[in-house]
């Protein structure tokens, strides 16, 4: 089983990373998004360039930290969770472990290779826009939210069961 689960989390981690990258060289460079602006897909939904020199939410964007830290930070900080992946032996956790993992390494080249992020999703309701954001971030908000579930009701179970 274990072989399969790491497996299962690895593969996930580089299906997320594919996504990513495929998804952000055809906005950046296939639908040269960068100089039309914004794209209309529905009354709810654009795709519009945003480049995030911040962290999440755009956080410390105006702050004169370089992406290359921020990049470095990302992978010290994926590591730290493939380990955990990796000596996990659940299922589940190893998929959520997948997902930031996944998600934080997609935006860390992002950070190397344009000094930021590119975020493009935009959702919006009412005249009020939510963040722009992109597939790894989405990976990452799913994966931590699952791991939140997992520590507040699966974990709970566990122990009780045992």
């Amino acid at each position: 089983m274990s072989a399969r689960r790491l497996s299962i989390g690895f593969g996930l981690i580089a299906f997320i990373v594919a996504a990513d990258r495929l998804t952000k060289e055809w906005i950046v460079h296939g639908l040269d998004l960068l100089s039309r602006g914004q794209i209309e897909i529905t009354s709810f939904f654009n795709l519009t360039m945003v480049w995030n020199r911040g962290v999440s939410f755009g956080m410390f964007s105006d702050q004169a930290l370089q992406a290359e830290l921020f990049a470095a930070f990302s992978t010290i900080v994926a590591i730290g969770l493939a380990v955990w992946m990796v000596r996990s032996k659940d299922l589940f956790l190893t998929v959520t472990l997948g997902l930031v993992i996944g998600g934080a390494l997609g935006n860390a080249w992002d950070r190397l290779i344009y000094g930021a992020v590119a975020d493009f999703f935009d959702f919006h309701l009412m005249g009020w826009h939510f963040w722009a954001f992109n597939i790894a971030d989405s990976a990452i908000s799913i994966g931590v939210a699952l791991l939140l579930w997992d520590s507040i009701f699966r974990s709970g179970q566990q122990q009780a069961n045992e």
